[in-house]
């Protein structure tokens, strides 16, 4: 391998030499202002690169752009292996660019993620993609503001939104129509729903399509069969089996209960079912579940479980993309913009027709 004179490190100039192109041209791939350069130039220089085995000094780049080729990643909190499976994808993508993830969990705490951002700016990051789903991001304005470019994961544009803002979620209420409308479709005619605190953007759209697929089966929607807990302990992210579990013993003590369940996340789900086993009530001969994500677990969970898949590495590939300059940040004529991405229902063993009703044709 081809060494530097002073300290063993390849240099750019040296890269030049090989590629016979200028240091500037070099220096111009490599942070990212290459647009006009010819394929040809571009090859030879990826070529020489690889050939010599350079490194580039991302310390010394801090210091002369004040900026480092990271993206934050802030979620909610990884204790639910959907957030994880995220961060996943998005290392994955990011790490095609050379760039690197700071993962934070802010359980959906402002002041939390207002200071996590704050760092963040402070040390040279310049996008960060947030997964809070929260209806208002007022408090990540003033980074905004700075420059900071923000991507809002789970959660699409709402009203008051500021110009710049990049939203990148899955249809949420689709995906819970398309839960609900399936248990419909076998047969079932109590559904229940259960969720934590209805306070995110994609909670709110996965309850309304809940509620829309009942409507459209001429059923009446009863609050009765809706269990959402308190907001006592934050919204549930942490203890989301937990909760799961309470909302089924809540549901199941009902003089009329469900005979299958909406879940508002996979998480949920797993806990409803404990629940009901807990209780000598079989899943799902006796109760139907069905959850949202299709975190890793799902598949390997006895009964395997239905649910609804989100597209997490397209999702995470349009975010980076972003971060890139590949997606247009001015899409919206300086308005928010909002990408949203379709869901994907997955029916394994977890649901099945009611006892002595045989599910619809089709």
């Amino acid at each position: 391998m081809h060494k530097g004179q002073d300290d063993g490190r390849v240099t750019i100039r040296q890269v030049a030499e090989r590629a016979g192109v200028s240091p500037s041209t070099v220096s111009n791939l490599l942070n990212g202002r290459d647009g006009r350069m010819q394929p040809r130039t571009r090859q030879r220089v990826v070529q020489a690169i690889a050939t010599l085995g350079y490194q580039p000094n991302l310390v010394a780049r801090q210091l002369r752009t004040g900026q480092v080729r990271s993206v934050g990643l802030v979620v909610p909190s990884v204790a639910n292996p959907f957030w994880g499976g995220l961060a996943r994808a998005v290392e994955g993508e990011a790490l095609r660019h050379d760039r690197q993830i700071l993962l934070c969990n802010s359980e959906r705490d402002p002041g939390r993620e207002r200071a996590y951002v704050q760092e963040l700016f402070a040390s040279g990051v310049r996008a960060v993609i947030i997964g809070s789903s929260l209806p208002s991001l007022e408090h990540l304005l003033p980074a905004m503001e700075r420059g900071l470019c923000l991507i809002a994961f789970d959660r699409e544009t709402q009203p008051g939104d500021p110009p710049g803002l990049i939203s990148v979620s899955v249809d949420n209420r689709l995906g819970s129509n398309l839960a609900t409308r399936h248990l419909l479709s076998i047969g079932h005619r109590r559904v229940g729903f259960i969720s934590g605190p209805i306070a995110t953007v994609s909670r709110r759209q996965r309850l309304a399509g809940y509620h829309d697929a009942l409507e459209a089966s001429g059923i009446a929607y009863d609050p009765e069969l809706v269990w959402v807990s308190d907001d006592e302990g934050g919204f549930g992210d942490v203890d989301s089996t937990g909760r799961g579990e309470k909302g089924m013993v809540g549901l199941l003590r009902l003089i009329s209960p469900p005979t299958a369940v909406v879940t508002i996340n996979d998480m949920y789900a797993i806990g409803a079912c404990a629940a009901a086993r807990a209780a000598g009530i079989r899943v799902p001969e006796d109760i139907s579940v069905i959850g949202f994500d299709d975190i890793v677990l799902a598949p390997l969970f006895n009964p395997p479980l239905s649910t609804v898949r989100q597209p997490l590495q397209d999702m995470a590939r349009y975010a980076i993309d972003v971060v890139e300059g590949l997606r247009s940040r001015l899409e919206g004529g300086g308005q928010a913009v909002s990408v949203v991405m379709a869901p994907r229902l997955v029916v394994r063993e977890s649901t099945a027709p009611p006892a002595g009703v045989a599910a619809s044709p089709g």
